[in-house]
């Protein structure tokens, strides 16, 4: 399957307040990942989870990721990871109908 817009959300299961997580470090990390777009970081309210929403440039990209990086992050630091993938591309002309920042540069299609 050929994806070429998939977003990834994850959460890892740890309790540690946002302010303690080293995310330029991460980030800087995170930048070398193939096909990686974005990330928006996500904290969890009274839970302390750590997790983002991502970007990727195709399904497999998003996959490696997934059982790479972050299931490594997640083993490092003792938490459970959840990660869900989401086809970007099927759902384009819904999202621009709602002025997503993730689609604004896209072209409308006819």
């Amino acid at each position: 399957m050929s994806i070429s817009k998939t977003f990834l959300y994850a959460e890892i299961q740890v309790a540690i307040p946002f302010g303690e997580i080293d995310w330029r470090a991460i980030n800087t990390a995170m930048q070398k990942e193939p096909g990686l777009k974005s990330k928006t970081w996500l904290s969890g309210v009274n839970t302390n989870t750590i997790g983002g929403f991502y970007e990727f440039d195709s399904l497999e990209n998003a996959k490696a990721y997934a059982t790479g990086f972050l299931a490594a992050a997640a083993k490092q630091l003792g938490g459970s990871l959840t990660v869900k993938l989401f086809n970007g591309d099927i759902t384009a002309d819904a999202n621009r109908g709602m002025d997503s920042p993730f689609y604004a540069k896209d072209a409308v299609l006819a």
